[in-house]
C-alpha cells in the first residue's frame, strides 16, 4: 500500500482554539479514512506546517484524505490548501 503525506501551512488560529489541538485534529481526520503512519509539526521559513503521513489504496483515496483534513482544520485556523505527495522510492512526488 503506498505511503502519502498531506501538508498544510497553518496561520492564525480561530479565537479560543488551543494550538496543541491542531495537529491531533489533523491526525484524527486522516485516521477516519486511512492508516496514519506519523505526524509532525514544523516551522518552514517562519510558517507553521503540519504533516501527516498515511497509507491509502489509490491516489484518489489520498486526495480525498487531503481534502478531509483541510476541511477539518479550516475550522480551527487559517490554512493553505493541502499539498499531497506520494512516496516513490526515497522521494516524495506531488499527486497529479
Amino acid at each position: 500500500m503506498p505511503s502519502y503525506r498531506v501538508v498544510l501551512a497553518v496561520g492564525v488560529l480561530e479565537r479560543g482554539v488551543d494550538p496543541a489541538r491542531v495537529l491531533p485534529t489533523a491526525a484524527d481526520a486522516v485516521a477516519e479514512l486511512a492508516t496514519v503512519e506519523a505526524n509532525e509539526i514544523g516551522v518552514v521559513r517562519g510558517q507553521a506546517r503540519i504533516t501527516v503521513r498515511f497509507m491509502a489504496d489509490t491516489d484518489v483515496d489520498a486526495a480525498r484524505v487531503g481534502q478531509h483534513v483541510y476541511h477539518r482544520i479550516d475550522g480551527l485556523a487559517e490554512t493553505s490548501p493541502p499539498r499531497i505527495t506520494r512516496r516513490w522510492g526515497n522521494r516524495w512526488h506531488p499527486l497529479r
